[in-house]
């Protein structure tokens, strides 16, 4: 039988950890994961932003089959722990939507490590929190925010995110990835703006500087004890493997993830990003470190402040409503070849059957994933 716990339950609700790309989603995820109480997943379930954009609706049987044999072949299924025989009745004859292939895979786990609860890692939820609330309305949201000059610093080192062609220029590009991260926190307190009660935002520095008193806010809103303690010492994932993007600062211990932007960035970097996205940056209370005369926003960077929104507003919304979804990259989920014939469900499970499962079945601590 699967867990299904009733909306009043909030011990058992499921959490939903979310936030721009390096904000910190990792680490909070892996603070909850080693808190104890949680089913223990380093996976991906993208049904919101990959699967269901690139096969269709799950009310649709044969789109059903094509998700769950896709996802078979996941590095996320692969350390679930759990047999195909588990998952694909419920799966191919009960779901409907992409929470109830959330709550079918992650119940089973739960049930599976005998906890009670469990949460999800996913920062693009932001996008996608109002549907997967209508489809799991028991569901709480732990939105992670991180200063903007940092994520814009980060994102670019990484190539986290790709600006137009013509911004790709040393300052421009940040102001681009500053505005994509705008875009996302925008996008995430929009969202839980319609269930309040149900979503929480976590500053990024105050869990760093401040963890017990931010664990403990976070614990009251979950209904779940969060021991700062407890959780050093189980330090799974992030809490003892950092996934910085500076990991030639040192060491772990030495690496400091606050504040880069001061030292690394010109000043004409930060001037232009504070111009941009400094309203953004204060509402989530970021203070600004420029005056308002070396601030002003040129004439690009208002049109940049135009152009971004629009630009990633259309490029959701045809992923998610047209055929251009159907163009949805699979390579994050780590796909194995399909050998078996026909390229339909039914050769998927009995070849997973006759090789056996290689997922992480609980009891320690899984791989890591990959980074936020």
């Amino acid at each position: 039988m699967v867990l299904t716990p009733s909306p009043s339950d909030r011990k058992h609700a499921p959490v939903f950890v979310m936030g721009c790309h390096r904000s910190g989603t990792n680490l909070l995820y892996d603070m909850l994961l080693s808190s104890g109480g949680f089913a223990i997943h380093r996976g991906y379930l993208p049904l919101y932003k990959k699967l269901i954009p690139r096969f269709g609706s799950m009310k649709s049987r044969a789109n059903r089959e094509k998700i769950f044999e896709t996802w078979l072949r996941s590095k996320g299924f692969r350390r679930t722990g759990l047999d195909v025989e588990q998952l694909s009745a419920p799966i191919l004859n009960g779901c409907r939507t992409g929470g109830d292939f959330i709550r079918v895979v992650m119940d089973s786990m739960a049930r599976s490590q005998h906890v009670q609860r469990w949460a999800l890692y996913d920062p693009d939820n932001v996008q996608h929190a109002e549907r997967v609330k209508h489809d799991i309305p028991n569901a709480l949201f732990v939105h992670i925010i991180r200063d903007g000059r940092d994520i814009a610093l980060s994102l670019k080192k990484m190539g986290g995110f790709t600006p137009l062609p013509w911004d790709r220029g040393p300052t421009d590009s940040l102001v681009a990835t500053a505005l994509y991260w705008e875009w996302m926190v925008r996008r995430g307190r929009a969202h839980g703006s319609k269930f309040p009660a149900d979503y929480i935002e976590i500053r990024y520095e105050d869990l760093i500087t401040n963890p017990c008193e931010t664990l403990g806010k976070l614990g009251g809103f979950l209904d779940h004890d969060l021991d700062y303690d407890l959780i050093q010492r189980a330090g799974l994932g992030r809490l003892s493997e950092t996934n910085s993007s500076f990991r030639e600062e040192g060491a772990k211990e030495t690496i400091n993830p606050l504040g880069r932007w001061k030292k690394r960035l010109s000043h004409a970097d930060v001037a232009a990003i504070e111009a941009t996205v400094g309203e953004c940056l204060e509402e989530n209370g970021y203070e600004l470190s420029l005056p308002a005369a070396d601030r002003r926003r040129s004439l690009r960077q208002w049109w940049m402040r135009g152009m971004y929104p629009v630009f990633l507003d259309s490029k959701l919304w045809l992923k998610l409503h047209t055929p251009l979804g159907r163009l949805a990259s699979m390579s994050t989920l780590e796909l194995e070849e399909n050998t078996g014939a026909g390229g339909r469900v039914g050769p998927v499970l009995k070849d997973r059957h006759e090789s056996g499962n290689t997922g992480y079945a609980g009891g320690s601590a899984p791989p890591p994933a990959s980074s936020s």
